[in-house]
């Protein structure tokens, strides 16, 4: 299991990105969400979209769950 957080900034597309804890492109601690731990990416994107609707994981420590 790993801490996931979603950045509460927007990407240039509209993006809201989930990282996983240690991710070196993690926002700084005032711009994130705690998500919860999970096994994989998905749920925690899923949980993301509770916050964001337009949220996706980021290419590099979620990307299996990054859509262009």
């Amino acid at each position: 299991m790993s801490a996931y957080y979603v950045n509460k900034n927007t990407q240039a597309n509209g993006d809201h990105e989930v990282h996983v804890s240690g991710c070196s492109y993690m926002p700084d601690a005032d711009n994130r969400i705690y998500l919860g731990d999970f096994a994989t990416c998905g749920p925690a994107v899923q949980a993301a979209k509770k916050h964001y609707w337009q949220s996706n994981g980021c290419y590099y420590c979620c990307k299996p769950c990054h859509t262009q």
